[in-house]
């Protein structure tokens, strides 16, 4: 039978539809990510991966059955609920006697595992705890990142990458100054990751200019890394490329800079200033004496006093 009998054709439009959102495009859809909950989780894991969704939604998937299963020893299981799902990003969390409070975020390339880390939860306060107003759903968030360890140490750069993939949510074309309203700060410090979240209050300050201030609304956790699994540098770099069509065309002699400001180099002939024509002035003309002079000629007038 030949490979392309095999191949399922969709019988409805709905199916269609279905198997066009799952095509390759060249603008990629907003990344989804899957809550998975372990076998032996327990009331804390739960709680950590109820909150991180409350942060997410609506672009996460939170599945309430526990699954047996370890990402580090088998992956098969993580790879068929992303095909299931189609989630790009995963949060894995479990809770034994070896490892307490743990959980393992993660992507995927192709519905394959390409980065995967394990945090412990040391400290964790939940979105119920603190009584303050929250952010509407969907707000996207602003990132900081705060600590030498994110920019030195190869790991913690992956898990600077692998954050800002789970949390940035969707690119959009313009910033309204009201929308900026909900904070995640990352400060690595004394070999753990600190994460809070912080609503940004504009307060009036007498200018144009509103007073800024942070309020925490949750939740806030204390992290400490444990295993890692990284994809090797060519499978990175292969996750990584672009096609041809996004790549922006080159052009002769324009160049920018960091915050986006753009240079040109312009290419002229050598001019010769002393044709360069100037407004005609009668205070600018030459004298006769000077026009002599500058052909090398000498007045008669100096030769007689001479």
């Amino acid at each position: 039978m030949d490979a392309l009998d095999r191949v399922v054709k969709p019988k409805t439009k709905r199916a269609k539809r279905f198997l066009e959102k799952r095509e390759p495009k060249l603008k990629e859809n907003t990344k989804i990510a899957m809550l998975i909950k372990g076998g032996n989780a327990n009331s804390t894991v739960t709680e950590v991966l109820k909150d991180i969704y409350a942060v997410k939604k609506p672009f996460a998937v939170l599945y309430k059955k526990k699954n047996i299963t370890r990402p580090f020893e088998d992956q098969t299981s993580l790879e068929f609920f992303s095909k299931k799902s189609d989630c790009s990003l995963f949060l894995f969390g479990s809770h034994n006697k070896k490892r307490p409070n743990n959980l393992v975020i993660g992507r995927m390339f192709d519905y394959h595992v390409l980065d995967m880390i394990e945090l412990g939860v040391e400290n964790f306060t939940s979105l119920k705890e603190i009584k303050n107003s929250k952010c509407p759903e969907g707000t996207k968030p602003m990132l900081i990142f705060a600590g030498d360890m994110f920019d030195v140490n190869e790991e913690y750069r992956r898990l600077k990458s692998l954050l800002i993939d789970f949390f940035r949510g969707p690119t959009v074309p313009s910033i309204r100054l009201a929308g900026l309203e909900h904070v995640l700060h990352f400060t690595a410090a004394d070999g753990k990751i600190y994460m809070r979240s912080y609503k940004v209050l504009l307060k009036k300050s007498g200018c144009k200019i509103p007073r800024v201030e942070l309020e925490d609304i949750g939740p806030s956790l204390d992290l400490v890394m444990r295993r890692t699994h990284l994809a090797s540098d060519d499978l990175y770099k292969l996750s990584l490329k672009q096609p041809k069509a996004l790549k922006p065309k080159k052009k002769k002699n324009i160049s920018h800079d960091a915050l986006g400001t753009t240079y040109g180099r312009i290419h002229m002939q050598k001019q010769d200033l002393g044709k360069l024509q100037t407004r005609k002035m009668k205070g600018l003309k030459k004298r006769p004496a000077e026009k002599l002079a500058e052909d090398g000629v000498v007045s008669p007038k100096k030769s007689k006093s001479a």
